[in-house]
């Protein structure tokens, strides 16, 4: 059934943590204590002060969440300072589980016999979190933040959502129509980047636009971007 309601836009911008002080290049996965570096910190603020930018041009940014890790709370702080806003930890932003955590993952590490049986399946992946529970729950906490944001602002209001490059991946997949099994090297999803989910109506029920940018990109060059975190 239609909805009765008024139609409402909104955005929700999924913003990817900053770079991680990780010298032992590991899967850090869920693990506590792993926090930007000081490079990540510089993307984290220049984040935040084009979402500033923006609210000064006049989009009425209202609400901030964040996944509950270190590295996306640290990230999340300065967009709290440049927006005056709270943030709110979800655990639906957190980073998908995963077998190889605290690893360093090489051909040495994969040709172990005690990991074979979770290679099997890479299309589930069979070595962590699935795809499809992953989009399921950021799909909920994305729209519950599009609907929170008319709630305070009204029409056209903004959420910003911080976490990590694997589910804001699966995210985009999903609103994109496209397949979930994919190659990590080949996902858009820079360090501090943002994907935005534009909503022309939050009751709709209908898929957002994406758009995609990359404040710190001038931040990027040298910088080795891993596949996933």
């Amino acid at each position: 059934m239609p909805s009765l309601k008024a139609p409402s836009s909104a955005t929700v911008h999924l913003l990817r943590h900053g770079q991680v002080h990780n010298p032992d290049r590991i899967v850090y996965g869920r693990l506590p204590e792993f926090h930007l570096s000081d490079l990540g910190h510089q993307m984290a603020q220049v984040a935040g002060e084009a979402l500033a930018q923006r609210r000064e041009a006049g989009a009425k940014l209202v609400y901030l969440a964040a996944s509950p890790l270190t590295r996306t709370l640290e990230t999340a702080a300065p967009v709290s300072a440049a927006l005056d806003l709270e943030i709110h930890p979800d655990e639906r932003l957190i980073e998908p589980r995963n077998h190889f955590e605290g690893l360093h993952v090489n051909g040495a590490e994969l040709a172990r016999v005690v990991h074979w049986p979770y290679l099997l399946n890479p299309l589930r992946p069979s070595w962590g979190e699935p795809y499809r529970d992953q989009v399921a729950r950021m799909a909920e906490v994305v729209v519950e933040a599009a609907r929170r944001a008319v709630e305070i602002g009204g029409d056209g209001a903004e959420a910003v959502l911080v976490s990590h490059q694997l589910p804001i991946w699966m995210a985009r997949r999903s609103a994109e129509g496209k397949l979930l099994p994919h190659d990590p090297r080949a996902r858009q999803c820079n360090l501090a980047s943002l994907t935005s989910m534009v909503f022309d109506d939050v009751h709709a029920g209908l898929r957002p636009r994406v758009v995609y940018s990359e404040p710190a990109a001038h931040l990027y060059p040298g910088v080795n971007q891993l596949p996933g975190s």
